[in-house]
């Protein structure tokens, strides 16, 4: 079907001169130029778009030759896949000949080029990723299904979902990001029955591909839904074992009671799965992430004002999310409970203490490590008394102690 929809779109990036300039570039060659997945599904639900993706008719050697016959650097960054980065004004923009699978092993493609909107369709994930949009705004819809699904914001495998799976065991991961960002529809029978059939497949996968979608899943708006069913088809299990989606549910709960914003970081710790160092290892997360899950750990431990002071407002205020949640407070509770705790954690990350080494050498205890035992000893007398103790006084209390 290559005859638009009823269905036109509005988003600010059709309006983009850059982008207007590549199009032009390509069609005034005798290219058609059709934007493709994420940005047009977005724009139909008047979402953001952080990329835009154009597809074409030609193949990459004739789109790197319209692009530069109108002065526009087109860089070779997929070229196996057909895929030539416009670079218009220090932007960066895909373009991806039309394309069909010629061959797959469940984590890379063969392909082929092709000229039929269709076949380019049929190779995607899901019916509302295979939606093509021209520059006027004017929605195509190849599979006659995808404006359907999107309108009933319901994520579908294209045609048989195990074949798609095959494909790209990634799918199955996506399949569930996506229901958690998209999908109020819920997830049918049949398509969980498929994943849980080649749940084995995800573990063929690279942990870095694995943790890029975790993170996206868990940043969703609501993310537990989604989770419950990724662990009822056994595929949290090979992600994260030891991961139990109840934690999720209630610091969503949570979230929801004090209009708090997702963080994935937050949500991963409520998954559980192992301490820092062993999640890390199987989302392969970076150092800094890492550590932001250990500061999670010791926060939990403290008192809010320690945990500002120690580690900051961040982590003290989401591991004091966490710990209500952990609590089984209700909403009514988490948001009576949470406000004057938020505020010991500000109090706590905004306090300086007032006494140094030099100020106890001054008072006459001599270099060494009881100076230092000293130093920390009053340290915690002053976190204890709510940061309000000045430097005499608490050289009063050392002397007195």
């Amino acid at each position: 079907m290559d005859t638009p929809s009823a269905e036109i779109i509005s988003a600010e990036w059709l309006t983009d001169p850059e982008i207007r300039s590549v199009v032009a570039a390509l069609e005034t060659g005798g290219a058609t130029a059709r934007f493709v997945g994420g940005c047009v599904r977005n724009a139909f639900l008047a979402a953001g778009a952080t990329d835009v993706d154009i597809a074409v008719d030609v193949a990459p050697e004739e789109t790197t030759r319209l692009l530069e016959a109108a002065g526009i650097k087109a860089v070779p960054t997929g070229i196996d896949h057909g895929t030539i980065t416009a670079v218009a004004s220090h932007h960066g923009y895909e373009i991806t000949s039309l394309r069909r699978d010629v061959e797959t092993d469940g984590r890379r493609a063969v392909v082929a080029f092709t000229k039929d909107w269709s076949e380019d369709a049929m190779r995607r994930d899901f019916t509302m990723n295979a939606l093509y949009a021209d520059i006027d705004g004017r929605v195509y819809d190849p599979l006659g299904d995808g404006l359907s699904d999107l309108k009933a914001r319901r994520v579908r495998f294209i045609g048989l979902a195990e074949d798609r799976i095959r494909e790209d065991y990634l799918r199955i991961l996506r399949f569930f990001r996506f229901t958690a960002w998209y999908g109020d529809a819920g997830i049918e029978d049949a398509d969980l029955a498929s994943i849980t059939r080649l749940k084995d497949g995800v573990a063929k996968l690279a942990r870095e591909r694995i943790g890029h979608e975790v993170r996206k899943l868990l940043t969703a708006p609501s993310s537990a839904h989604a989770t419950e069913r990724m662990a009822a088809a056994g595929v949290l299990a090979i992600v994260l074992p030891g991961a139990s989606v109840e934690g999720l549910e209630r610091l969503e709960g949570v979230e929801a009671a004090i209009d708090e914003a997702p963080s994935w970081i937050r949500r991963l710790k409520a998954l559980g799965g192992g301490g820092a160092e062993v999640v890390g290892e199987a989302l392969r997360l970076s150092k800094a992430e890492v550590a932001e899950l250990n500061a999670l750990a010791r926060a939990t431990t403290m008192s809010p004002g320690e945990a500002g002071y120690r580690l900051g407002a961040r982590a003290s205020r989401d591991a004091l999310i966490l710990s209500a949640a952990a609590r089984g407070l209700s909403s009514a509770e988490a948001r009576n409970a949470l406000p004057s705790e938020f505020a010991q954690a500000e109090r706590g990350a905004a306090a300086e203490f007032p006494l140094s080494a030099k100020d106890l050498i001054a008072d006459g205890l001599s270099p060494g490590p009881g100076l230092g035992a000293a130093l920390r000893r009053a340290e915690q007398h002053w976190i204890g008394d709510n940061f309000a103790l000045d430097r005499d006084q608490l050289l009063r209390h050392l002397r007195e102690d």
